[in-house]
C-alpha cells in the first residue's frame, strides 16, 4: 500500500508543483476573475492528468508491477484515480459554469490574441466546451456506475469500456482550453505524454486488445463442485504459449465473451511437462453462480497472465498464511508448489509454515482434500470453521505460532478481516509495511 499512496500523492504533488510554475500569478489573483481562470485551468489539468494514468494502468502493464507490488494493487490506484478525477471534475465544472450563472455582472471580457495556432485553438473553443461538457455528463455517470459494487459485472464490464469514449472526447477539451503558453512549459510537455500515452490506451481499450499478448486458450479437462461450500474446481490444460506462473498468482478467464475476463487465482502449482492450471470459484456473485450450468469439459477459454505479486517470496525462514474463506485459493497453490519443490530438490531448505483457514461453509470432500495438500508440503494446517470455533484473531494465530515475530505474514480473504488483523499485528510490534503481505483482490 505505500507505494500505492506514494504514486497518488506524487502524482498530484507533480501536477500541482508544475501548474503552479507556469501559473505563479494565481497565489495573488487580481480579482474573482483572474481566481476563477486560475481555478479551472489547475482543475482542468489535474483531472485530466489522472485520467490519463488511470486509462494507462487500464492497459495492466508489466513494467511496474513488481514496484507496486502486483496488478491487485495497481487497480487500487486506478480506483483512487478514478475517484480523484470524478471529484476534480465536478469542481472544475463549478468553476468554468460560475461566470455563465453571473453573465449580468458584466465581468467577462475576452483578450485580444494575434499568435495564429492560438487563434485557431480559440475558434474551436466552443466545439470544445460543448462537447467537453456531455463528455463530463457521461464520465461522472459511468465511473459512479462503477464504484456501485451491486451493479452487475457483465454490464460493468461493457459500460467501463465508454469512458475511453468519453476520454478521447476530454482530450480534445484539454487541448483546445489548457491555457496556451503551459505547451511551452515543463506542465504542458508532462501533459502532452500523459495525453498521448492516454488517448493511445483508450484506443487499445476500445479494440479490445487489452492483454491480448498474454492470452492464450486453454481447453477445460475436469469441472468438479463442492456443495458444501459452494465452490467449484476448474481444471484446464494450455498450450505452449503459457509461460508458467508462481504459486499466488492470478489470471483473467474468459469463457463468454459478452461477459467479459473475470479474475480468477490459480489454485495449482507449475509443471512444464503437465500443462495444466486450476482455477477454484465460489458461487458469491451473478457470473460465478451460473459457472457450474454454464462450463462443460472440453469447452474452449481465454486466459491472460500470469500477474501478481502474491507469491510468497520475500526471505523470511517462517511463514504464516491466512486465508479467509475462498481467499484460501492462492495458499492451495502455494502448497502444492512446495510439494512439487520438495519432490524435485529434496536437499532444499524450505520456509516453515502454519497455514490458517477461516471459513463459514464447510465441506468434508474439500477439508479433505486441503488436508491432503498439507500434508504433502508438511505445512501445519489449522482450519477455523466460525460456528464451531468461532473468529480467528491475532491472539489465536500467536499462541498456535509462538515464533510469529521472526515470520512474515500473507492473508487473503475479506478486507476489513485483513485490516484488523494487519493493525492487531502492528500493535504487537512486527513491521506490518514489510512483512504482512495482504492480496486486494477487487478488480473494481
Amino acid at each position: 500500500m505505500r507505494h500505492i499512496k506514494i504514486a497518488f500523492w506524487g502524482l498530484l504533488a507533480l501536477l500541482s508543483i508544475l501548474w503552479l510554475a507556469a501559473e505563479p500569478s494565481a497565489l495573488q489573483p487580481e480579482g474573482f476573475m483572474a481566481l476563477r481562470d486560475a481555478m479551472v485551468q489547475c482543475s482542468g489539468v489535474v483531472a485530466i492528468g489522472v485520467m490519463s494514468v488511470a486509462m494507462i494502468l487500464a492497459l495492466r502493464p508489466r513494467w511496474p508491477e513488481r514496484w507496486f507490488g502486483g496488478l491487485d494493487k495497481m487497480y487500487r490506484l486506478h480506483k483512487w484515480l478514478g475517484i480523484t478525477a470524478l471529484v476534480v471534475s465536478v469542481a472544475h465544472w463549478l468553476w468554468s459554469q460560475a461566470p455563465k450563472w453571473g453573465v449580468g455582472w458584466d465581468l467577462l471580457e475576452r483578450p485580444a490574441v494575434e499568435n495564429p495556432v492560438e487563434v485557431f485553438f480559440m475558434s474551436l473553443r466552443g466545439s470544445a466546451e460543448g462537447v467537453g461538457e456531455w463528455a463530463f455528463y457521461a464520465a461522472v455517470l459511468l465511473i459512479a456506475l462503477a464504484l456501485v459494487r451491486y451493479f452487475p459485472y457483465r454490464l460493468f464490464y461493457k459500460t467501463h469500456r465508454l469512458l475511453a469514449v468519453a476520454y478521447l472526447v476530454l482530450v480534445f477539451h484539454a487541448v483546445v482550453l489548457t491555457q496556451f503558453n503551459y505547451w511551452t512549459s515543463p506542465i504542458g510537455v508532462v501533459l502532452a505524454v500523459l495525453l498521448a500515452a492516454g488517448t493511445y490506451g483508450a484506443a487499445i481499450v476500445l479494440l479490445r486488445r487489452v492483454g491480448a499478448g498474454r492470452e492464450v486458450q486453454g481447453t477445460i479437462i475436469s469441472l468438479h463442485y463442492y456443495p458444501g461450500v459452494r465452490v467449484l474446481e476448474t481444471e484446464i490444460e494450455v498450450p505452449q504459449g503459457w509461460p508458467g506462473h508462481k504459486p499466488g498468482q492470478f489470471a483473467f478467464a474468459t469463457s463468454d465473451s459478452s461477459e467479459g475476463a473475470h479474475p480468477y487465482t490459480i489454485a495449482s502449482g507449475w509443471n512444464d511437462g503437465d500443462r495444466k492450471i486450476t482455477f477454484v470459484t465460489k458461487e458469491l456473485g451473478d457470473h460465478t453462480s451460473r459457472l457450474r450450468q454454464n462450463l462443460s469439459v472440453g469447452q474452449h477459454v481465454r486466459i491472460e497472465g500470469p500477474y501478481g505479486c502474491f507469491d510468497f517470496e520475500n526471505g523470511q525462514p517462517r511463514q504464516i498464511w491466512i486465508g479467509g474463506g475462498i481467499g484460501i485459493t492462492p495458499f492451495i497453490a502455494g502448497m502444492k508448489h512446495i510439494a512439487l519443490e520438495r519432490q524435485a530438490k529434496r536437499e532444499q531448505l524450505l520456509p516453515a509454515v502454519d497455514l490458517f483457514h477461516t471459513t463459514a461453509d464447510y465441506d468434508e470432500k474439500a477439508i479433505a482434500k486441503l488436508k491432503a495438500d498439507a500434508e504433502a508440503a508438511n505445512i501445519r494446517l489449522h482450519v477455523f470453521v466460525d460456528a464451531r470455533d468461532g473468529r480467528l484473531t491475532g491472539d489465536r494465530i500467536r499462541a498456535e505460532v509462538p515464533e510469529w515475530r521472526m515470520a512474515s505474514i500473507w492473508f487473503c480473504g475479506p478486507a476489513g478481516f485483513g485490516e484488523v488483523l494487519r493493525k492487531d499485528f502492528a500493535a504487537q510490534g512486527l513491521p506490518v509495511d514489510e512483512r504482512f503481505h495482504q492480496e486486494l483482490f477487487a478488480m473494481r
